[in-house]
This record gives C-alpha cells, sequence and structure tokens, in this order.
C-alpha cells in the first residue's frame, strides 16, 4: 500500500529565549485510500501538526514526507507547489468566496481569472459538483446554498485537482448531527473511490470509531494508535 504521509520524529518549538516545545518527537503515517481520524483534547497541538502537515509551517526538527516527497529540504516555492499538487483542504468554516458561483469557488484551485472559467474548466466544475451531489447548483452564488451544501461545494473544490491526500480539519463541526453524517459519509466515499488518503481531524468520537485508524494526540505526543471500531462505515 502506497504510503502518501509519512512523519518521523517531528518537534515544533516556539519562541527564542523562552522555548516552548508544542509537538514531542511525532511518528504517523498515512497509506492511499486510508480514511484516518485524529483527535486529541484542546491544546494538544492538532492546529500545529496539521499546519506542519498541510507545509504552512516546517518543524523545528523531524521529517515530513507528502506524497514521498521530503518537503522540509524544498525551499518555498517549492514548498508552495508541492502544496499545490500533494493537498487537498477542508476545514469547519468552508472558506468559500460568497461574491462567486458553486462552480467558480470549485475552480479556484485551477487558477482562474477573476471568475472567468474556460469552457472546460466548467466542465471540470460541475462534474466535481456532480460528484457531490450539486451538480445542478454550479451557477448559484454560495450564499443560496445551505450550510451542508456549502461544504459539499468545499470539497468537490479540495477534490478537483485529485491530490493524493486531504487534510479534514473539523468539516463536521459546523452542522447538524444529520448534515454531519452526510458529509462524512459522502468524503469516506471519495476516499475510497479515489484512493485519496485522508486525515479528518474531528472531536466526534462516533465519527471517529468509523475512521480506518485513529491517532490520538495529548501534548504533543501520539499517545495511541488503533483501528476504528467501526471502520468502514
Amino acid at each position: 500500500m502506497t504510503e502518501v504521509l509519512r512523519l518521523e520524529g517531528v518537534i515544533k518549538e516556539f519562541g527564542d529565549e523562552v522555548v516552548t516545545r508544542v509537538l514531542h518527537g511525532v511518528d504517523m503515517s498515512v497509506h492511499a485510500g486510508e480514511f484516518a481520524a485524529l483527535v486529541g483534547p484542546s491544546g494538544s497541538g492538532k492546529s500545529t501538526l496539521l499546519n506542519i502537515l498541510g507545509l504552512l509551517d516546517r518543524p523545528t526538527a523531524g521529517s515530513v514526507q507528502v506524497a514521498g516527497k521530503e518537503s522540509t529540504e524544498l525551499d518555498e516555492d517549492a514548498r508552495t507547489a508541492l502544496r499545490g499538487e500533494a493537498l487537498g483542504f477542508v476545514f469547519q468554516f468552508h472558506h468559500l468566496i460568497s461574491a462567486l458561483t458553486a462552480a467558480q469557488n470549485v475552480m479556484l484551485p485551477l487558477g482562474i481569472n477573476a471568475g472567468r472559467m474556460r469552457p472546460e474548466q466548467r466542465a471540470q466544475a460541475i462534474e466535481a459538483l456532480a460528484e457531490v451531489g450539486l451538480g445542478d447548483r454550479g451557477d448559484d452564488l454560495i450564499t443560496k446554498l445551505s450550510g451542508g451544501q456549502q461544504q459539499r461545494v468545499a470539497i468537490a473544490r479540495a477534490l478537483i485537482k485529485r491530490p493524493p491526500l486531504l487534510l479534514a480539519d473539523e468539516p463536521t463541526g459546523n452542522l447538524d448531527t444529520e448534515t454531519a453524517d452526510d458529509v462524512f459519509r459522502l468524503m469516506r466515499a471519495k476516499s475510497r473511490e479515489s484512493g485519496i488518503a485522508c486525515l479528518f481531524v474531528t472531536h466526534d468520537p462516533a465519527l471517529a470509531e468509523r475512521c480506518d485508524r485513529i491517532f490520538k494526540l495529548v501534548d504533543g505526543r501520539i499517545v495511541d494508535v488503533r483501528p476504528g471500531a467501526n471502520a468502514g462505515s
């Protein structure tokens, strides 16, 4: 099974005169098609770890391999390019642009100019929206969609370039229980269908149990790694 993400001995410290260590030698890996959960209490270092996984920050020490590339050895331009090629992001708050349509938002990773899409880009956008059940809503402004529909648009945007790795930071945290379940099932299905690795950060233990593996982060350390009790559901 292809390894899409590997961390070895990742340490992160902040400060100069007074140094605070937030991550203490984190080791973890996620494989193609695997849907893994990252759980842990507030203040455990999840946000710091996600910033490093998303190539938004560098570790103080350790190795971060994304899609087979050692990211810590890359300069900023190369890291930005790798982020665009290898990573998709879905957040608790969808970060869509309200002045654009659903299709225009989905196409943003492909570099549309001033909201204008080429015909082939529009076709890609509609196809991506159809995959999340919104193929007929491409011309609707984001403000006309429900919260669950907006999150589906965000998922389509994250997957439009078929990245090897999807990072999902509490993507269901702002949704009601039924809508959260719908979004979770959709992301799980897309991971299976496309062979995309997903790291799903959640405070919901029921959702975590439905993932393939669960990484538990406490005080900047991975203290437990185990299969989900209901993996595959």
